[in-house]
């Protein structure tokens, strides 16, 4: 009788010792998906900025061809579609359809804007425009 004792106390200890690495294991997973999730973030981030950048390309074409930029009724949409009384228009002036942010929702083009010829950003990941600290996540044309 004392063996089997000896054994249950045995499995006892490997039962807490199992549990106490698969909590170590639990806690260095979640320190990794935080950081993985940041560099996610970041990278998101860039490509708004990139597609930012090429949407201000194809608005200066627009203007190039048509003499202004298009109002913010037209919308970046008439970077695709010929707006009524754009007589100049060469377009289109994508090569695919309107991106969507990398958060899946549409950029925000306005004409005349605040801050210069037009104003064009993304909300960013809270999809909500300015804010403070961690919310403070817009991605604009002009900074």
């Amino acid at each position: 009788m004392d063996q089997s004792k000896k054994r249950r106390n045995n499995r006892g200890v490997t039962l807490i010792e199992l549990l106490v690495v698969m909590i170590i294991l639990a806690l260095i997973t979640a320190l990794a998906a935080q950081r993985f999730f940041g560099k996610v973030e970041g990278a998101r981030r860039s490509a708004a900025k990139n597609q930012i950048a090429e949407l201000e390309g194809a608005l200066d074409l627009f203007r190039l061809d048509v003499g202004r930029y298009p109002t913010s009724e037209e919308g970046l949409e008439s970077l695709r579609i010929k707006p009524s009384g754009a007589e100049n228009w060469d377009g289109p002036y994508l090569k695919k359809d309107l991106p969507l942010d990398p958060w899946q929702k549409p950029y925000v083009y306005r004409r005349p804007g605040e801050h210069g010829d037009f104003d064009l950003f993304s909300f960013g990941p809270d999809g909500k425009e300015g804010g403070e600290g961690d919310s403070a996540s817009d991605i604009v044309n002009w900074k």
